[in-house]
C-alpha cells in the first residue's frame, strides 16, 4: 500500500507560480509511474501530468504544455509540479497519482487546493 501526500498549494496571481510537492510511502516509488491530477469545482477530475519510473519521459495535458514541469526524486520518493505562468483556470485541487503498471494498482493523495486570482 502507498500512501501519498501532497502539499505546496495555496492561493497565487495570475501569471504566478507554484510547486506542488508529493511524499510518497510504504512502496518502492522508483517502481511507479507519478502522475498529477486535477479536479476543479463541479467538473471531474482531468489528467494533468505523468513521469515515468526512470525520469525518462513525461507527458502533460495541452492545456499545461509549456507551463508546467513534472519531476522525481527517486531517492527522496517525491515528485514535483512546477506550475509557471498560473491562470485562473488552473484553479482546482491537484491531486497526486502512483500507478504500478505490472499489477494495474492505482493510489491517490488526498490532495491540495490550488487557487489562481485575476
Amino acid at each position: 500500500q502507498v500512501q501519498l501526500v501532497e502539499s505546496g498549494g495555496g492561493l497565487v496571481q495570475a501569471g504566478g507560480s507554484l510547486r506542488l510537492s508529493c511524499a510518497a510511502s510504504g512502496g518502492t516509488f522508483s517502481s511507479y509511474h507519478m502522475g498529477w491530477f486535477r479536479q476543479a469545482p463541479g467538473k471531474e477530475r482531468e489528467f494533468v501530468a505523468q513521469i515515468t519510473p526512470s525520469r525518462s519521459e513525461t507527458v502533460y495535458a495541452d492545456s499545461v504544455k509549456g507551463r508546467f514541469t513534472i519531476s522525481r526524486d527517486n531517492d527522496k520518493s517525491t515528485v514535483f509540479l512546477q506550475m509557471n505562468m498560473l491562470k485562473p483556470e488552473d484553479t482546482a485541487t491537484y491531486y497526486c497519482n502512483a500507478f504500478l503498471a505490472v499489477i494495474g494498482a492505482t493510489y491517490w493523495g488526498q490532495g491540495t487546493q490550488v487557487t489562481v486570482s485575476s
